[in-house]
């Protein structure tokens, strides 16, 4: 994908999780482009799983979706996805949970030619990069959570037990100075508890708008994270907070 559709599918992007739905012809009038080129670009994002469209609309897909949240701030998750993808080399094996940017990271990695192991317990990122040649995937095993399209349970601590890699890259749905990185879901807090035992590093993925509020769960990962990649709106004071705690920040995208 070129930078210049790249950049006019993150504004369509936009303007669907603004305005909810949207008809063809209106977007193809807000970005003075044919109506031709706007129906190739929503074919490809409800590709994508990211939008839903009918009878000349389009909208977002289901929030409850990883596809539906991809829509949300998806240039500044692209620009974390890349920033993460520059840490990868080639030959690794990695972990990387389920989530937004983790799937955009997973993306970008496949499309960068890196021949990579991608160790994972989302099936969403699994079908999202089955395309790519260069990728091994594996599959974490266990009970299948149909809205994040993921696996949790007790089976992934015993299979990601066979692994050791430097890099698992997960997401967070929260975060504050007591608790520290939080998430709303018990089973997936507790999968990605359970993958963290088998990496030397573990990086947070996320927007900065993810540290204004707290989940219910904290994730207390034994192996503390050791950087947050994160886009420049990040507040000075949380940034101070997680370089106390010994966590680098990663903003410069």
């Amino acid at each position: 994908m070129t930078a210049k559709k790249t950049a006019r599918s993150a504004h369509i992007l936009n303007i669907i999780a603004e305005k909810g739905k949207i008809e063809v012809a209106a977007l193809s009038r807000l970005l003075d482009v044919s109506q031709v080129t706007i129906r190739k670009d929503l074919d490809e994002l409800e590709r994508k799983g990211f939008i839903k469209r009918e009878h000349g609309f389009a909208h977002l897909n289901n929030m409850d979706n990883i596809g539906g949240r991809l829509a949300f701030h998806y240039d500044e998750k692209l620009k974390i996805a890349r920033r993460a993808a520059s840490l990868v080399n080639d030959g690794d094996t990695l972990m990387i949970e389920s989530g937004s940017c983790c799937a955009l990271l997973a993306r970008e990695l496949a499309d960068s030619g890196k021949t990579l192991t991608i160790v994972t317990n989302s099936a969403f990122i699994a079908d999202y990069i089955k395309d790519a040649a260069n990728i091994e995937i594996v599959l974490l095993g266990g009970i299948y959570q149909r809205d994040s399209q993921c696996l949790v349970g007790p089976m992934i601590h015993e299979m990601a037990a066979n692994y050791h890699v430097t890099h698992f890259f997960i997401g967070t749905d929260g975060w504050s100075e007591r608790t520290g990185f939080t998430n709303k879901d018990q089973m997936r807090t507790q999968a990605v508890r359970d993958m963290a035992h088998s990496a030397e590093e573990i990086i947070i993925l996320t927007e900065s708008t993810k540290f204004t509020s707290a989940g219910t769960i904290p994730m207390n990962i034994k192996n503390q994270p050791k950087a947050v990649i994160t886009d420049p709106l990040l507040p000075d004071a949380v940034k101070a907070s997680l370089e106390v705690a010994g966590i680098q920040v990663i903003s410069d995208l």
